[in-house]
């Protein structure tokens, strides 16, 4: 079984500022959507699509942010992944992914636009590899950090675990 550093030297992923874990960019498509077929929240043109490799070890996680468009995550190889999904709402979801689906636990989740979400290995996690794939495509204009105070009062039940997931 491959290690996570392995893993890592073989997919070239590299450290994710801000948001933490590794990635790699696997796919931009190279055609764009104008400005004016986006939602007004939009800047500028996007890429049709974008696609990553995602991995958390021990002593990473994704810290809380949101997004402009849905992101859809896939579940590879490792350990469990515990997701928390803050919706604009007010109502929260947390997510198993991993290859438990006869457990609950979920190989694909979609994090709709707009809603925070951050993520950390389940207890005891050695790795785990992920991808995710965003139309229209990811643009670094488009993440917005989320603030521990703020989150944390508008989602009081989860203070615990958004303290845990941001910086």
């Amino acid at each position: 079984m491959l290690t996570a550093k392995q893993i890592q030297e073989l997919l070239k992923l590299q450290p994710l500022p801000i948001e933490g874990g590794y990635f790699v960019e696997t796919y931009r498509s190279k055609f764009t959507l104008a400005q004016s077929s986006l939602p007004p929240s939009y800047p500028g043109e996007r890429a049709l699509s974008t696609a990553i490799y995602y991995m958390l070890t021990p002593d990473t996680f994704s810290a809380m942010h949101r997004l402009k468009g849905d992101e859809v995550y896939h579940f590879y190889l490792g350990d469990p992944v515990e997701m928390l999904v803050l919706k604009p709402d007010g109502t929260a979801e947390a997510i198993l992914l991993g290859q438990g689906i006869a457990s609950g636990m979920r190989l694909q989740h979609v994090v709709p636009a707009g809603a925070w979400q951050g993520s950390r290995l389940a207890p005891g996690g050695k790795y785990a590899l992920m991808g995710t794939t965003m139309g229209p495509g990811f643009d670094p204009q488009d993440y917005e950090p989320g603030k521990r105070e703020e989150l944390s009062a508008r989602y009081a039940a989860y203070a615990p675990l958004i303290a845990f997931l941001t910086r």
